[in-house]
């Protein structure tokens, strides 16, 4: 069995890492194992910093094996023009896609990406489709994505073409995403309660929301300032 590393020694640290390179590089072309492509798709983006070469993982990964989370960083990939990629919303939406049907670990997130690209209109023929983007916020607010819940409940509140105007329903998807930890989820299920929007008026709720998005506001301060320390 290998000895502890010294991670104070820069040298020893230098080989462990190269070897962990070489590691993973066999799990993925030798192998054929898409978790050590993922693997292997990490290492070359923190380790090594090295986009170009993560990029080349992941198409290989997202393409050749169908692995979701691979998928999903591609998509980012696009989205960004990262690693010497073409910025292209068109592959981007479909590699977010394959990662959302693909039900791995990056599955909710991809739907998410996939309902935004809907509903923007950008990566797709025509005109944007919000009956289409509800379809994957449901599939990834199911998961336990608050931000989907919130854009439910947004494209309720407003109403589009497919989608009519139901503030009971935007209420239901504001609450959800509130209890998942979304501030302006919590406030505006608090606003809706306070004027009996979707519901009877009940100023007690309106208050406890209102209550629930500061403490929630102020977390995401206090984070913030410790990410700054």
């Amino acid at each position: 069995m290998a000895g502890l590393i010294n991670f104070e020694d820069e040298k020893e640290v230098k080989q462990f890492l190269d070897n962990l390179g070489v590691e993973y590089s066999y799990q993925c072309y030798s192998e054929k194992d898409p978790e050590g492509c993922q693997r292997l798709a990490d290492y070359l983006e923190g380790v090594k910093k090295n986009y170009e070469s993560t990029a080349k993982v992941l198409k290989h990964n997202c393409e050749v094996n169908g692995h979701g989370e691979s998928c999903y960083k591609l998509g980012a990939y696009y989205v960004t023009g990262k690693g010497g990629i073409k910025e292209c919303l068109k592959t981007a939406y479909s590699c977010f896609l394959k990662s959302c049907n693909s039900g791995g670990k990056k599955s909710v997130d991809a739907c998410h990406n996939v309902g935004l690209l809907l509903n923007d209109g950008r990566a797709i023929e025509g005109e944007p489709d919000a009956g289409a983007a509800r379809q994957y916020y449901e599939k990834a607010c199911d998961g336990g994505f608050a931000p989907s819940c919130f854009n439910l409940s947004a494209l309720y509140i407003q109403g589009s073409p497919g989608i009519e105007k139901n503030m009971p329903t935007a209420l239901k998807y504001a609450l959800r995403a509130c209890e998942l930890g979304h501030v302006w989820g919590c406030s505006n299920a608090s606003r809706m309660y306070k004027l009996g929007d979707g519901t009877a008026k009940d100023e007690k709720k309106a208050e406890e929301l209102k209550n629930r998005a500061r403490e929630l506001h102020g977390q995401q301060k206090e984070r913030q300032l410790k990410f700054g320390e």
